[in-house]
């Protein structure tokens, strides 16, 4: 099918907004995702006509909703070519995800003396548990540095490896340069020397087709507010081998076999045994009909229009006066840059008067700022509802304020 931007923005009621008196131009999706009126309903749907707690009753109202949020990891697991829905654990987003597994898996298996991976480019969400984990255990963290292009520097990652190596974990996609990393290459780096792999894919599962099995990954997470999705609800996937291996990390209703004050208690299996409490089902239910939208528009086609609309946007900022993009140029989502010298915060605020939104500060990235000898970048992203109006209103935009600070 083709790709009519025009219909897609129609799905999305608060692109109708106006801001300070102009028509809203929302740049800043890779913070949080706007929602498709579908994904409004379906929640809201099932708050007024199918809400009831799930795994825990009898009545036709509490199997329906258990049913529904069954099938949406059903979904989950067709979304991102699981070999199974056992493999998909419902957390409340990319950063849940990370630090179940770095409390469960990594606390079970992680020791003093060995080392972790990680990389320069990462999300404080995929920085903190790792170092948390090492101080907790003894063992060490190391980085792969990127390059001042901002991509990763492969070639140091062999000086990184050594036998007591368990881990590698990075993104998929950066959410402040965009880069996209060679996953095929790292992933089989990592297996052919037994290190356990996690993907942080919040930036890319909005943008491109994921399939875990051909990555070969070990877990991967993402966020369901980044693809379109209610907030507060995410995706961790494991391979069962995995799972089944690894101990609960919270505990409490749902995630037990049996409990006795005598003999304590044993858990549930995988994927049940890490979802403790009553999970957030109008959320889940949400996620499906979010995952349901991206896969009607089809994938691919979002892809294909999103690099289109990068390309573009990507000229039209290379004439704006001193202005400093970072990251490749073959990049996905987004854009970050700084005005000469003005603080992102201002050029931000300036943007905001003529109605455009884009997200400013560290981008909960600090060590990527560090690299980079900034306190704050200015971060523009494109996804499927925005449009070349819109790339030439930021640029006129920032033009704009170049002329008045000077």
């Amino acid at each position: 099918m083709s790709f009519d931007v025009r219909r897609v923005r129609a799905d999305f009621p608060v692109l109708t907004r106006e801001v300070n008196g102009c028509k809203l131009a929302y740049l800043d999706s890779a913070a949080s995702a706007q929602k498709p009126l579908s994904v409004i309903e379906a929640e809201s749907h099932f708050y007024q006509h199918g809400y009831a707690a799930v795994h825990r009753g009898v009545h036709t109202l509490s199997a329906e909703a258990t049913r529904a949020m069954e099938d949406v990891r059903h979904q989950v697991a067709r979304f991102i070519h699981a070999a199974s829905p056992e493999e998909i654990v419902f957390v409340r987003g990319t950063t849940e995800g990370i630090n179940l597994v770095a409390n469960s898996w990594g606390q079970s298996q992680i020791k003093a003396g060995d080392n972790l991976i990680i990389t320069e480019m990462e999300h404080h969400a995929n920085i903190v548990p790792w170092q948390l984990l090492a101080q907790r255990t003894g063992a060490e963290l190391r980085y792969i540095p990127i390059t001042d292009e901002g991509r990763l520097n492969i070639a140091k990652l062999d000086a990184l490896i050594d036998n007591r190596t368990r881990l590698l974990a990075f993104t998929q996609v950066s959410n402040v340069l965009g880069t996209v990393n060679p996953l095929k290459k790292l992933i089989a780096r990592a297996r052919a020397a037994g290190i356990t792999t996690l993907i942080d894919g919040a930036q890319a599962v909005i943008h491109q087709a994921v399939d875990v099995q051909e990555l070969g990954c070990d877990f991967y997470v993402f966020s369901g507010h980044k693809i379109y999705g209610p907030t507060g609800i995410g995706i961790l996937y494991g391979r069962k081998a995995l799972l089944d291996e690894m101990p609960p990390w919270e505990g409490g209703g749902s995630m037990i076999q049996s409990v006795s004050l005598q003999s304590g208690s044993t858990w549930n299996t995988a994927p049940w045994r890490f979802e403790a409490g009553s999970p957030h089902t109008g959320g889940i239910i949400g996620l499906g009909a979010a995952l349901r939208y991206v896969s009607e528009l089809g994938i691919d086609n979002i892809h294909h229009y999103e690099q289109q609309l990068m390309r573009y946007a990507q000229n039209k900022l290379a004439t704006v006066p001193d202005l400093v993009i970072y990251g490749p140029e073959d990049r996905a989502g987004v854009i970050s840059f700084n005005l000469g010298k003005h603080h992102a915060y201002d050029v931000g605020t300036f943007l905001d008067q003529y109605g455009i939104a884009i997200r400013t500060g560290h981008h909960c990235a600090m060590p990527l700022m560090s690299h980079y000898g900034v306190p704050a970048m200015c971060r523009a992203s494109f996804t499927l509802y925005n449009t070349e109006e819109e790339a030439d209103r930021l640029t006129d935009g920032l033009i704009r304020i170049h002329r008045l600070l000077g």
